[in-house]
């Protein structure tokens, strides 16, 4: 009966339900969108702030021409920086706001530009192993230091960065050299305040020691402590960059398998590890003293055209008589207080609470590790047997075996002929 008196009740429930089951969505759709720019915003803001605090060269770049201009400083990058404005700062690589990194120009050349950015000096096994400008910075040598005494003054600085070499004074006359950027044969007060700050950087003192090698780049230019050095055409040594987003979805497994997949043929990888073999060498026991490997990832190495690896980043590269004489001052209570970078370890003496200053693995077992996976993929049948056994006997190397410098040398030597011989009838050798 009552539904004889009232047909369209139903007709009325079905497009309230409809309207109410619509209202939902639309509720659920305006939730979601404003969840997205929120999130998206936060993103946002968060890559600008991280940005902003990075990447300050500009900042930098002001900060050496105001003393430039006031005197203080001087160098053969200064003008073109300063008054030509031909240098020009082009993408950020820059990881710490305390050091800038750009690519960049210089006229017709391209480069890598470096600039320091003010914070107090401080040695910490944790942190950077070179000292930062302060406030006072660019206040050596003063006025009316003559030339002997300021060379006095690099000869006495080298001894301590890389111990007592017989051939310092060859290096101070190198860096003599290097100061006089107008080549006038007078190392005027700016260009020696140029210069000492420079020295007090573990990456140029490295680029100085091994300036006649062809591992590191070469050194373009500088104005007070920024610096231009050569670029290179590929960098890193392999892999490639995600965005971050996607690194938290990708297996480790998977990501180390995609960081070989854009890697040159097999005879130009076996160039470049090659080159990576050599600059081991030159670093140990070296010309001007050892220095240490303490990051040998692949984000700090590039190579040109030809394949010839270079340092892309070298201020983790530390003169070892420096790192011993700091890292014995570190307080310890575990063997994981003693480590410095990625890759210098030292253990820790529970005596005294301090570390020990002997690293516990040579630079070449951390080359070799860093090696293994882009030589062994792709490795012709015929040698990736021996090739393989070379390296884990490689990887295995620790400082305190006997023998060690033997057995450094050995296998050094062995990995390098097996990789020579195999590429050395091809056009890419």
């Amino acid at each position: 009966m009552a539904r004889a008196l009232f047909p369209c009740v139903g007709f009325f429930r079905k497009p309230l339900y409809i309207q109410a089951r619509f209202s939902y969505l639309h509720m659920k759709y305006l939730f979601f969108s404003w969840l997205a720019v929120f999130v998206g915003s936060w993103i946002v803001y968060v890559e600008y702030s991280s940005y902003t605090e990075l990447c300050r060269g500009h900042d930098c770049k002001n900060s050496i021409c105001d003393k430039y201009r006031r005197g203080i400083i001087d160098g053969s990058a200064c003008s073109s920086l300063c008054e030509k404005d031909t240098i020009y700062l082009r993408k950020c690589f820059s990881v710490k706001p305390n050091s800038q990194v750009y690519s960049g120009s210089w006229g017709d050349l391209e480069g890598v530009i470096k600039c320091q950015m003010e914070e107090a000096p401080h040695y910490d096994l944790g942190a950077e192993l070179e000292p930062r400008k302060d406030a006072a910075a660019f206040n050596k040598p003063t006025k009316g230091t003559s030339v002997e005494k300021f060379k006095a003054m690099i000869v006495s600085h080298l001894k301590a960065k890389v111990g007592d070499q017989a051939n310092l004074s060859d290096l101070a006359a190198q860096v003599l050299s290097i100061a006089d950027a107008n080549k006038d044969a007078h190392i005027s007060l700016p260009e020696a305040r140029s210069m000492w700050a420079l020295l007090q950087l573990n990456e140029f003192l490295l680029a100085l020691a091994l300036q006649d090698r062809e591992h590191t780049p070469k050194l373009l230019g500088f104005c007070g402590d920024l610096y231009v050095m050569e670029k290179m055409s590929h960098s890193p040594l392999y892999g490639i960059s995600l965005p971050w987003i996607l690194e938290l979805w990708i297996p480790a497994g998977l990501r180390r398998n995609m960081d070989q997949w854009f890697t040159p043929s097999w005879p130009h990888k076996a160039k470049i590890s090659i080159g990576l073999l050599e600059l081991v060498e030159d670093v140990f026991h070296g010309t001007f003293g050892s220095f240490l490997m303490c990051d040998v990832s692949v984000t700090n190495f590039g190579y040109n055209d030809r394949h010839d690896l270079k340092v892309m980043d070298a201020r983790y590269i530390v003169p070892e008589a420096i790192f011993q004489e700091d890292v014995r001052q570190q307080h310890c209570d575990v063997d994981e207080d003693c480590l410095y970078g990625a890759d210098c370890h030292t253990s820790c003496d529970l005596t005294k609470h301090r570390c020990t200053p002997e690293v516990t693995r040579p630079n070449l077992a951390k080359a070799c590790e860093a090696l293994k996976d882009y030589i062994l993929r792709g490795a012709p049948s015929d040698v990736r047997e021996e090739l393989e056994k070379q390296l884990y006997a490689c990887i295995a190397l620790k400082v305190s075996a006997e023998q060690m410098e033997i057995e450094h040398s050995l296998i050094l030597n062995n990995l390098k002929t097996l990789l020579w011989k195999k590429i050395s009838h091809t056009k890419d050798s």
